[in-house]
C-alpha cells in the first residue's frame, strides 16, 4: 500500500505564513543591524571629537604651564592679592592660585602665578629668594605633569620606608639596609 499525503489548503497557508513571518523577522533584524551600525558610527565620531578636545586641553595646559611659575615658601597667611602685588612688577598676571590642603582647608605654603605672556616668566624668576612677609620665596618655572609619569622617575610609590627595616630610632638597626637586627651600617668602600 502506498501512502498518499493528503494536504489541506490550510496547510499551504500555514507554510506561507511561516515564510512571511521569517522574512519579516529577517528584515527586522537587518533594520536593527543598520541602526546599530549607525549608532556605532556616531560613537566613533563622538570618540574622535573627545580625543581632539583632550589633545586641545593638553596643549592648552602646556601653554598655561609655559607662562606660569611655582612659588614656594609662601607665608600661610598670604592672600592671592598680596602675591599678585609682589609679582606685579614682572608684568600682567592672569591668575594667582594658593594651594590648600584638601582635608583641613589650610594653605600648603606654595602658590602658582600665571602670567599673560610666557616671556614674563623669566622676569619673575629674578624674584627668586626675594623676601615676602619675612620669608625667602622660591620661584621656579612651573613644570607640566605628564600622565603616567611617577614622581622622581624611580617608581616605588607608597609602602615600606626605604632601607628595609625601620628608621632612625628603630630597634632593628637604624639607618642601614636593614635585615641585620642591630648590625652597624658602614659606608660603601672605595668612595
Amino acid at each position: 500500500m502506498a501512502e498518499t499525503e493528503v494536504r489541506h489548503p490550510d496547510d499551504n497557508l500555514d507554510i506561507q505564513d511561516e515564510e512571511n513571518h521569517d522574512e519579516e523577522e529577517i528584515s527586522a533584524m537587518k533594520k536593527r543591524v543598520e541602526e546599530m551600525e549607525a549608532e556605532a558610527a556616531k560613537l566613533r565620531e563622538m570618540q574622535a571629537s573627545l580625543d581632539q578636545q583632550s589633545n586641545d586641553l593638553r596643549e592648552n595646559k602646556e601653554d598655561v604651564d609655559a607662562r606660569s611659575i611655582f612659588v614656594g615658601n609662601v607665608d600661610y597667611g598670604a592672600s592671592p592679592e598680596e602675591i599678585q602685588a609682589h609679582f606685579q612688577s614682572c608684568g600682567s598676571i592672569n591668575r594667582v592660585t594658593i594651594l590648600l590642603d584638601k582635608f583641613t582647608g589650610h594653605p600648603k605654603g606654595y602658590a602658582y602665578v600665571e602670567f599673560t605672556e610666557p616671556s614674563l616668566v623669566a622676569q619673575a624668576l629674578v624674584l627668586n629668594e626675594s623676601v615676602f612677609r619675612g620669608r625667602n620665596l622660591k620661584v621656579v618655572p612651573k613644570r607640566t605633569n605628564l600622565p603616567g609619569m611617577t614622581r622622581g622617575g624611580r617608581g616605588g610609590g607608597r609602602g615600606a620606608p626605604r632601607g628595609g627595616r625601620g628608621g632612625y630610632g628603630s630597634p632593628y638597626g637604624g639607618r642601614g639596609g636593614g635585615f641585620g637586627y642591630g648590625a652597624p651600617s658602614y659606608p660603601p668602600r672605595g668612595g
